[in-house]
């Protein structure tokens, strides 16, 4: 697969980034190889190679999932320049 000046201009526009005509011969090379580069990775056969996650085939230690509320209201506002019931307290921003 190839790209032109146009289809790089129409894929500069989708995504919303300004691209400059000096800039567009520049990109389009650059597209171009990195398509290059995706054929030849489509060419590797991958046909018994199993999917993974993980290379080292280990997992993440799992913690038990229960809801607790901190219990600690007074610790976590003690550094605030001011709070109230357990809340800080924050300049009005709406009037």
């Amino acid at each position: 697969m190839s790209l032109d000046k146009a289809t790089v201009a129409s894929i500069a526009n989708l995504a919303r980034i300004k691209v400059s005509d000096d800039r567009l011969e520049a990109m389009v090379g650059d597209l171009n190889a990195i398509l290059g580069f995706v054929e030849q990775l489509d060419e590797v056969d991958t046909s018994g190679v199993e999917p993974l996650a993980s290379v080292t085939g280990h997992t993440l230690p799992q913690r038990e999932d229960a809801v607790t509320d901190g219990g600690y209201q007074a610790r976590v506002t003690a550094n605030a320049p001011e709070s109230a019931h357990g809340f800080y307290v924050v300049p009005k921003v709406v009037e």
